[in-house]
C-alpha cells in the first residue's frame, strides 16, 4: 500500500492486490501476499524441505551409529536401540505431516469406508451423535436434498464428506493450520475428482463446492472459529481498541467521496455498516464473504450517488476504511482468519468476492498502521486527537448548511463546550499542581534558611536575674530606702 503525503486520499495500485508470484490471482496478506494456490505450493516446498533435512539428519546419525558400532562391539545393543527409536519417531512424524485427505480417495480407503459404514450402523461416533442445532439439521437436510439430483455422484460426494467430518473429529488436537490444510486438501481433491472422473461441468462443480463448504463448515464452526490455541481473540481486542482510539477520524481526512447529508447516501452508509457487522453472525465462510460483498456494493452506490459517476478503486478503499472505523465490526480479525483458513480457495483467488475480501484485508492493515502522515496531519495534532484533548469535529461545526438539523447543531455545540471546559480544567489542574509545588518549595526553602541561620548564630540561653523586691514589700532590710511614712493625726 502506497500512501501519499498530499491530500489525494488512499491510493492502492491494483497490481498490489494480486499474488506477488505473478499468477494473476488475488493475493492475501495472511498468505504473505500469495494467492491460495501459490501459498500452498510454498508451504509444501517448505514442508518437504524440512522433511528432507530430517532424513539427512537421520542418515548422518545412522552413519555415526555404524561407526560407533564398528569401534565398540559392547555398545551394540544400546546404540541400535537408540537409533531405532529415533528412526521410528522421525517416520511417525513424517507420516503424520504428509498424510492428507487424499487417502480417502485411494482404493484401500474404499474397503475402510465400507467397514466404517458398518460400524456407523452399529455404533455411531460421538461426533455424529452429538446434539446438533436447528441450523445444522436444516443445512444437513438441504445438503442431502441437493445431492439427490446427482444420483451416484451425489452419493459418492456425501460418503466422502461424511468420512472427512469423521476424520476431522479426531484431528481437533492438531493446530488450526494443520486442520486448515486438511480442509483445503479436501476441497481440492473433491473438485478434481468431480472434473476428472465425474465429468461434471465447472459451473456445476462450483455450486457443489459451495454446498459442501456450507455443510462441513456449519458442523465444524464451533471447533475451528477463533480456537483457544490461537491469538485470534487477542488480535480482535487489539483492533477494536485501535478503532475506538480513532473515533475522531473524519471522512475529509481520508478523502472519502461520500456526502452523508444526502438521505440516500446516508442510507447506503448505514446498510454498509450493517452488512459488515452482520458478517460475524454467519457460520459459513461463503456467507461471510457475501456480507463483505454486499457492504462493498453499498459503498459503490453511495459514491456513485454522491459523485454522479461510477466509483473508482481509489474511491472505494478510503470509503471502506471509513466504514470499518465507523462500524467497528465485532471479532474482525477472527472472521478474516476464519475465511482465509476454511473458505473454498477459488473464491478468494478470483471474482468479486476475492477482490472485496482483499480490499478488506488492506483496510485493516491500513488501520493498524495509521499515523499522522497517513491523514496529512502534524504529529502534534495527531497526538492530541489520539489522547482526546481535542477533536477535529469542533472546527467543522462552524460551517453548517442552512438545512442542517437543529438537534445535531446543538449536539456539536455542546461537544465544543465540553471540549473547551475540558481544556480549561486541564489548565487549572496544571496550574494548581504548579502552585502546590511552588508552595512546597518555598516552605522547604524558608526552613532551610532558618536552619542555616540557627547553625551559624547559635542561641545562648542565660539564667534569669534575681527579681527586685517590690517597693511596698515588707522585706526592706537590705534596701537603702527610708522607712515608709506613718500616718499622723493633725490636732489643730
Amino acid at each position: 500500500m502506497s500512501l501519499k503525503s498530499e491530500r489525494r486520499g488512499i491510493h492502492v495500485d491494483q497490481s498490489e492486490l494480486l499474488c506477488k508470484k505473478g499468477c494473476g490471482y488475488y493475493g492475501n496478506p495472511a498468505w504473505q501476499g500469495f494467492c491460495s494456490k501459490c501459498w500452498r505450493e510454498e508451504y509444501h516446498k517448505a514442508r518437504q524441505k524440512q522433511i528432507q533435512e530430517d532424513w539427512e539428519l537421520a542418515e548422518r546419525l545412522q552413519r555415526e551409529e555404524e561407526e560407533a558400532f564398528a569401534s565398540s562391539q559392547s555398545s551394540q545393543g544400546a546404540q541400535s536401540l537408540t537409533f531405532s527409536k529415533f528412526e521410528e519417531k522421525k517416520t511417525n512424524e513424517k507420516t503424520r505431516k504428509v498424510t492428507t485427505v487424499k487417502k480417502f480417495f485411494s482404493a484401500s480407503s474404499r474397503v475402510g469406508s465400507k467397514k466404517a459404514e458398518i460400524q456407523e450402523t452399529k455404533a455411531p461416533s460421538p461426533s455424529i451423535n452429538r446434539q446438533t442445532s436447528i441450523e445444522t439439521d436444516r443445512v444437513s437436510k438441504e445438503f442431502i436434498e441437493f445431492l439427490k439430483t446427482f444420483h451416484k455422484t451425489g452419493q459418492e460426494i456425501y460418503k466422502q464428506t461424511k468420512m472427512f467430518l469423521e476424520a476431522m473429529h479426531y484431528k481437533r488436537d492438531l493446530s488450526i493450520e494443520e486442520q486448515s490444510e486438511c480442509t483445503q486438501d479436501f476441497y481440492q481433491n473433491v473438485a478434481e475428482r468431480m472434473q476428472t472422473r465425474g465429468k461434471v461441468p465447472p459451473e456445476r462443480v462450483e455450486k457443489i463446492m459451495d454446498q459442501i463448504e456450507k455443510y462441513i463448515m456449519t458442523r465444524l464452526y464451533k471447533y475451528v472459529f477463533c480456537p483457544e490455541t490461537t491469538d485470534d481473540e487477542k488480535k480482535d481486542l487489539a483492533i477494536q481498541k485501535r478503532i475506538r482510539a480513532l473515533h475522531w477520524v473524519t471522512p475529509q481526512m481520508l478523502c472519502v467521496p461520500v456526502n452523508e447529508e444526502i438521505p440516500e447516501v446516508s442510507d447506503m452508509v448505514v446498510k454498509a455498516i450493517t452488512d459488515i457487522i452482520e458478517m460475524d453472525s454467519k457460520r459459513v465462510p461463503r456467507d461471510k464473504l457475501a456480507c463483505i460483498t454486499k457492504c462493498s456494493k453499498h459503498i459503490f452506490n453511495a459514491i456513485k450517488i454522491t459523485k454522479n459517476e461510477p466509483a473508482s478503486a481509489d474511491d472505494f478503499l478510503p470509503t471502506l476504511i471509513y466504514i470499518v472505523l465507523k462500524g467497528n465490526p465485532p471479532r474482525l480479525q477472527s472472521n478474516i482468519q476464519y475465511i482465509t483458513r476454511f473458505c473454498n480457495p477459488s473464491r478468494l483467488m478470483t471474482g468479486e468476492d476475492g477482490y472485496y475480501f482483499t480490499n478488506l484485508c488492506c483496510a485493516v492493515a491500513f488501520i493498524e498502521k495509521l499515523d499522522a502522515q497517513s491523514l496529512n496531519l502534524s504529529q502534534e495534532d495527531f497526538d492530541r486527537y489520539m489522547s482526546g484533548q481535542t477533536s477535529p469535529r469542533k472546527q467543522e461545526s462552524e460551517n453548517w448548511s442552512p438545512d442542517a438539523c437543529l438537534g445535531v447543531k446543538q449536539m456539536y455545540k455542546n461537544l465544543d463546550l465540553l471540549s473547551q471546559l475540558n481544556e480549561r480544567q486541564e489548565r487549572i489542574m496544571n496550574e494548581a499542581k504548579k502552585l502546590e509545588k511552588d508552595l512546597i518549595d518555598w516552605t522547604d526553602g524558608i526552613a532551610k534558611e532558618v536552619q542555616d541561620i540557627v547553625e551559624k548564630y547559635p542561641l545562648e540561653i542565660k539564667p534569669p536575674n534575681q527579681s527586685l523586691a517590690a517597693i511596698d514589700s515588707e522585706n526592706v532590710e537590705n534596701d537603702k530606702l527610708p522607712p515608709p511614712l506613718q500616718p499622723q493625726v493633725y490636732a489643730g
